[in-house]
C-alpha cells in the first residue's frame, strides 16, 4: 500500500458504499459491523457525512442524501439516473407537446438533472444543475411529501416562504396540509406559485429499494391548461412515464 495512501478517506468512503439497495437505512452498529469499525470509529465518520450533508438520520437509522450524487456527478450525468430517465422523457414531451424535468431534492431545493423543452415558458432559464426552493415547485412537493415524519418536521420549522406571486404557499401549516394531500395521491399539482403564468405537474420516480429517488414534471403555461386539464390530459402519459423510469430503476446496478 502506497505511503501515500489515507487510511481516514478509505474508511469514509466504504461507510458511504456501505448502504445499497437491500441496506438503504442501517444503524451506528450495523455501519460499525459491515465496515469493520468500531461504534466510535462508525459514529465519527456518520456524523461528519451528515455534518457535510451526505448522510442524514432520525437520531437511530442512518440514510445517504441525494447530495452523495456530487462526488460522482459526471459519471452520474451519462451513466445513471438522467440516462435511464432520458428516453422517457423525450416520449412524454412528444405524447403531450410539454416541456419535461427531472429533478433531485438537495436539502432544500431541487436541482434540475434532466430536461427535455419544447418551448422557452418561463422567465428563468432553467438548465441542468439550476435549483429552486422545494416548496414551491411541484418536482419539491413530491419528494418533500416522501420525507421522513421526522426529517419534513425539521424542513417545515427552518423554511422561509418567500413569497415569490401571489400564488404562492402563505404558510408552513398550509404547506404541510398540501404535502398530506401530495403524499396521499401520489403526485402534485402547483399553480402558479413559482412563477406566474406557469403550471406544473409532477410525480415521484423510485429506486431500487422504493425510495423516492427524484421526481418528473410536465410544466406548461397556464393560458394553454387549466388545473383540470392538466389533471386529465398529462396525469396519466406522466404516470405512465415514472412507472417506466421505476421499472428501468429496479433493475440499474449503478443505482
Amino acid at each position: 500500500m502506497s505511503s501515500d495512501h489515507v487510511q481516514s478517506l478509505q474508511r469514509g468512503l466504504a461507510v458511504i458504499r456501505a448502504f445499497d439497495a437491500q441496506h438503504p437505512e442501517l444503524t451506528l452498529s450495523e455501519v460499525a459491523r459491515i465496515c469493520d469499525l468500531t461504534r466510535a470509529a462508525a459514529r465519527r465518520f456518520l456524523l461528519t457525512l451528515a455534518d457535510l450533508g451526505y448522510v442524514r438520520t432520525d437520531g437511530r437509522l442512518f440514510r445517504l442524501t441525494p447530495r452523495v450524487l456530487e462526488l460522482g456527478y459526471a459519471y452520474l450525468s451519462s451513466l445513471s439516473l438522467p440516462d435511464v430517465a432520458a428516453p422517457h422523457l423525450e416520449r412524454l414531451v412528444s405524447q403531450v407537446h410539454e416541456s419535461s424535468s427531472l429533478s433531485i431534492l438537495d436539502a432544500d431545493d431541487i436541482v434540475y438533472i434532466a430536461r427535455v423543452p419544447t418551448s422557452r415558458i418561463m422567465a428563468v432559464s432553467i438548465n441542468l444543475g439550476t435549483r429552486f426552493p422545494a416548496y414551491a415547485t411541484s418536482m419539491g412537493r413530491v419528494m418533500l411529501a416522501a420525507l421522513p415524519p421526522s426529517e419534513l418536521d425539521a424542513y417545515l420549522t427552518r423554511v422561509t416562504l418567500h413569497r415569490l406571486t401571489a400564488k404562492t404557499v402563505p404558510s408552513a401549516a398550509a404547506l404541510e396540509e398540501e404535502l398530506s394531500r401530495v403524499r396521499d395521491q401520489g403526485w402534485s399539482i402547483v399553480d402558479q406559485e413559482l412563477e406566474e403564468g406557469l403550471r406544473a405537474i409532477a410525480a415521484p420516480i423510485h429506486d431500487r429499494a422504493g425510495v423516492v429517488a427524484g421526481a418528473v414534471n410536465v410544466s406548461v403555461h397556464a393560458a394553454r391548461a387549466t388545473v383540470d386539464v392538466m389533471r386529465r390530459r398529462l396525469l396519466p402519459p406522466l404516470l405512465e412515464a415514472t412507472a417506466a423510469i421505476d421499472a428501468e430503476l429496479r433493475n440499474f446496478r449503478s443505482l
